[in-house]
């Protein structure tokens, strides 16, 4: 028996279950805000493991709270395939993020056992902690200790705005298992998300095929300078760190664009000290993103904003420090795994395109391990992590769809 384009998941299951979801940790404008480790995402956790349950699959959990759910195949030394993303989400979150994946995984599996259809190898659906790393940066922390990325007391060391550690509160909401992480064997991955920029709507284009992810480069910078009265400091006598803070943001626009179109780069999270509205900044510490799927080009980004940046702060008189805080080289997807994506969305007559990942998924570290893929559908207006995030149900069910056929035809059925 093959796989073939009538089978197809309950699209209304998959939308019942999305809501349901959404329930849990609600935001104040219509999304989400379950944060990693709160009380919300232990709860969030407890419906997917009882929904998992119900399905008649088995629960693995390993010392980082990653969630694996087993559903098995009829060759106990058939290496599992993985599907799935993460449940956490960020302050202003979308109801969509990273939810899509994991509840699309829970969803193969509920059509499989309705289909009666066993698979040659398991099926697990993952939900990896700390994918969003709002509240314990950087992103995707547990999929990289998975990946041997990072260590696991690094992990747990994390620290929070008001100084939890991620350790501890993986502790605290009862989600830390005893299983090491990373000592599990996958013979694929595949992660279904919403693509989180404009080009497959603007396209009108059913489903992206993620051939590879934009490499990242995070940098901290810290500007010190003179904090004086701004009424009295006359404009020559000033050592200014907010304006050295405004000139290097023009400086990292103007280096994104000279890598047109593909690169990008934009100052994110800053904080000004004393942040007093009749104080001259005395310090400024912002972070930098740039992200390219070359590599050279991103290093070449980082060194031209190092001399830019050491530059204006000759200039100006203000100490300059640069320290990388998080990235990831340019990540290309496994070509066989791509190439199960591409045909389930031919085999199902949806119009597809392929597309490189502008923002980093749990994928981008597990491609190091295992052989990777990722499956894309629309959001409306591009937009994502923001509360205002929305898809339809019909590219809900498209991007599932497709996912269904490229992990079911991945894991074999068995006659």
């Amino acid at each position: 028996m093959s796989i073939n384009s009538n089978m197809r998941i309950n699209s209304d299951r998959l939308w019942d279950a999305l809501m349901e979801m959404a329930k849990i940790g609600p935001g104040i404008a219509g999304g989400n805000n379950r944060q990693t480790l709160t009380d919300d995402d232990a709860e969030g956790r407890a419906l997917f493991q009882r929904w998992c349950e119900e399905a008649g699959m088995t629960m693995g959990l390993d010392e980082l709270g990653n969630m694996f759910a087993r559903r098995e195949g009829t060759d106990p030394a058939a290496l599992p395939v993985y599907v799935g993303s993460h449940l956490d989400t960020q302050p202003t979150g979308g109801k969509y993020d990273g939810v899509l994946g994991v509840l699309g995984g829970l969803e193969i599996v509920r059509q499989l056992n309705d289909m009666q259809i066993k698979t040659r190898h398991p099926i697990v659906i993952v939900n990896w902690t700390n994918e969003e790393g709002t509240r314990f940066a950087p992103a995707m922390v547990s999929s990289g200790v998975f990946a041997g990325i990072h260590s696991l007391d690094w992990a747990y060391d994390r620290e929070d705005s008001e100084g939890l550690k991620l350790g501890d509160e993986l502790n605290r909401i009862g989600w830390r298992g005893e299983e090491k992480v990373g000592a599990r064997k996958m013979k694929a991955f595949f992660e279904l998300h919403i693509e989180q920029g404009p080009i497959l709507e603007r396209e009108k284009k059913d489903i992206g095929v993620v051939t590879h992810g934009q490499g990242l480069n995070w940098l901290e910078v810290t500007l010190t300078g003179k904090e004086s009265h701004t009424g009295s400091t006359p404009m020559p006598m000033r050592v200014n760190a907010g304006l050295g803070m405004a000139k290097i943001t023009q400086l990292v626009d103007d280096i994104a664009w000279s890598h047109a179109p593909n690169a990008v780069g934009a100052i994110g999270q800053c904080n000004v000290y004393p942040n007093s509205r009749n104080i001259i900044p005395g310090k400024c510490v912002f972070t930098i993103d740039f992200r390219h799927p070359e590599k050279d080009i991103i290093t070449d980004m980082e060194t031209r904003l190092r001399d830019g940046a050491k530059e204006i702060c000759n200039e100006m008189g203000l100490g300059l420090a640069i320290e990388q805080v998080g990235g990831f080289d340019p990540v290309e997807f496994d070509q066989d795994c791509v190439t199960a994506v591409r045909s389930a969305a031919t085999r199902l007559g949806y119009s597809h395109r392929d597309l490189v990942s502008g923002a980093g998924h749990d994928a981008c570290w597990i491609n190091r391990v295992a052989p990777t893929a990722m499956v894309m559908c629309p959001c409306v207006d591009g937009l994502s992590h923001n509360e205002a995030e929305e898809i339809t149900p019909d590219w809900a069910a498209a991007g599932t769809n497709v996912l269904f056929h490229a992990v079911v035809e991945t894991a074999q059925i068995v006659e």
